[in-house]
């Protein structure tokens, strides 16, 4: 199809068969960029957003989502408790720092 001088002198007919070849061009060139990268990511599926397996030499953690023992405890209040992982908690920060202790000294034994 000739390219048009202006879109607005074309006819409805020729406006909607102009929106069906571009509607192609880009469903073509999509299907060509997904064969790609399938072929860049070793198989892995990103034509409808999910993921078809894990990528070669990547493994999860085994620990992910478990819980760990509590390595510290409030002397305040025993129900409080912290396992070390992530920053340290406030109430262990505050009775720090009202009775001058070190970490060490919340440790359960």
């Amino acid at each position: 199809m000739a390219r048009p001088k202006s879109l607005a002198k074309l006819s409805l007919d020729a406006l909607i068969e102009l929106r069906d070849n571009v509607t192609s061009a880009i469903s073509d060139q999509a299907e060509s960029l997904r064969k790609q990268l399938a072929g860049l990511t070793g198989g892995i599926s990103v034509g409808n957003g999910k993921r078809r397996g894990r990528p070669p030499g990547r493994k999860g953690s085994k620990l992910k989502g478990r819980k760990v023992a509590a390595k510290y405890r409030s002397k305040k209040d025993p129900k409080l408790s912290w396992a070390g992982r992530g920053a340290t908690p406030r109430w262990m920060k505050e009775e720090m720092k009202g009775g001058k202790l070190k970490k060490e000294a919340f440790l359960i034994e």
